[in-house]
């Protein structure tokens, strides 16, 4: 236990001191936004990667694999499709058209120029639907690092969340983009081998490929329930379609589609996606097959979320145990990372139509990551739930809003005004809407039917207008 704690505090002190460095390098708004654009191939595809992927990788899709078996596997494509269609479709548009208007944020370049006459209301929608989605988001990554610190350290989770929230929130408010960059690279290695290393040994662990499979087999359960725990063939198909929803969701991402525009040069663009998915082929897979080897190595566990930190500890030697640990952290800090900066710079560089003086934008983007931490942190503690359907609430809505405007600004060129707003809003609402008032098989209602209605609303306002 000395040594496993020890690696953790002297991984959090890494972190702390990138921070600082980082804080030398931010100087102006590009700086902190967008790290002056100079991101190379590896830092934008890695920090892309950890930070669209979050506790929900490693502990939500492992804890799901652990409670649904066979059908987690659906997951793995699901998430893959997401990363193929950022990488091959969304980032050389997104790199290229973000330069020729100048935009720092998603939401201003989906606001489109300055006399554009639905600006302010596009940037101020878009940091409202930011802040309200981004508030869940972190609050999910805040309560798994609390569960994280308090199985590792043993100390209550209202302290444990608390100090995980600490960490991340003083390196953001030093560094900006570059140290939420940097660190997220940094953790995205760190994760990618934690996807590797403990799911080989825990299969091992359990006898063997031979014994997983056998293992999945249940007597007595359909081949439609088997692959997808639902009782019909409709069921079962909505199921797995209803998750391929979460790949579609992946570029209306504000975190992750910065990285694209940060990007300091389209020929790394390339490289950079044969790192992305490469890494999404290892976490997905890796996180999956752990859950499964953990049915039969921890049986009795109650909260299957918390299936890798009990599979590192059973099987692994402290100062190992302690860096599996750590690659936890590193999925929460991440996200949680990407998500306060891109909340800051909706208040400080959306909401003020990107017009603030320098100094005071970066001071205002600050206390906007305290505050946004602060209730992120209330309600981790006051209102917990299950990190995999609280993530995918936030990311779906975040999906609606952004995704289909953005997709048919890239491919056919802006939007008209109204329709723009139109798009924005009925994609956002309708996925409040569904997700408190429906419950269909993978969620499919919730995330096909506000992005669809948006992808419309967005297509017919690009038309020409006769």
């Amino acid at each position: 236990m000395t040594i496993l704690i020890a690696t953790l505090i002297s991984y959090q002190i890494l972190l702390l001191s990138i921070g600082w460095w980082a804080s030398k390098r931010t100087t102006d708004n590009e700086d902190f936004y967008l790290g002056g654009r100079k991101l190379g191939a590896a830092v934008a595809a890695l920090s892309a990667s950890a930070s669209s992927s979050s506790a929900w990788s490693l502990l939500g899709v492992s804890g799901a694999a652990y409670a649904w078996g066979l059908p987690a596997i659906w997951l793995i494509p699901s998430t893959l499709l997401g990363f193929f269609i950022n990488w091959y479709w969304v980032a050389p548009r997104m790199w290229q058209q973000s330069r020729d208007n100048n935009a720092l944020t998603l939401t201003e370049f989906l606001a489109g120029p300055r006399d554009d006459p639905a600006r302010i209301i596009i940037m101020r929608l878009g940091a409202a639907v930011i802040l309200f989605s981004f508030t869940f988001y972190v609050a999910a990554q805040f309560q798994a690092a609390g569960h994280t610190f308090s199985s590792a350290l043993n100390i209550e989770s209202e302290t444990a969340i608390i100090l995980g929230a600490a960490i991340v929130l003083i390196y953001v408010m030093l560094g900006g983009f570059w140290a939420a960059s940097i660190t997220d690279s940094l953790q995205g290695v760190l994760m990618a081998t934690s996807a590797v290393i403990l799911p080989v040994i825990a299969l091992i662990a359990v006898g063997g490929p031979v014994q997983l499979i056998a293992s999945l087999d249940v007597d007595g359960l359909s081949a439609i329930t088997l692959w997808t725990r639902q009782e019909s063939l409709a069921a079962g198909i909505g199921f797995v379609i209803g998750l391929a929803g979460i790949g579609l969701g992946y570029p209306g991402q504000p975190h992750v589609v910065n990285r694209f525009m940060a990007m300091k040069d389209r020929r790394a663009i390339p490289k950079a996606r044969l790192i992305a998915i490469i890494w999404a082929i290892l976490i997905y897979t890796g996180m999956v097959l752990l859950g499964w080897c953990g049915r039969l190595l921890v049986s009795t566990l109650g909260d299957g979320e918390q299936v890798l930190f009990a599979l590192a500890t059973m099987l692994l030697p402290s100062i190992l145990a302690g860096i599996m640990v750590s690659a936890i952290l590193s999925a929460i800090m991440s996200t949680a990372d990407s998500q306060l900066l891109v909340a800051a710079s909706s208040v400080s560089h959306d909401m003020r139509n990107g017009e603030s003086a320098t100094t005071q934008s970066l001071k205002l983007a600050r206390w906007v990551v305290l505050l946004i931490g602060l209730a992120a942190i209330t309600l981790a503690i006051y209102s917990p739930e299950a990190i995999f359907s609280r993530v995918l609430f936030a990311w779906q809505a975040l999906a609606a809003a952004f995704g289909p405007l953005l997709i048919i600004t890239l491919w056919r060129g802006p939007v008209r005004p109204n329709w723009r707003i139109a798009a924005m809003s009925a994609g956002f609402v309708l996925t409040v809407i569904l997700s408190w008032t429906t419950d269909t098989p993978g969620d499919i209602a919730e995330r096909y039917i506000p992005m669809l209605i948006a992808l419309a609303l967005a297509w017919y306002g690009s038309r020409k207008e006769i």
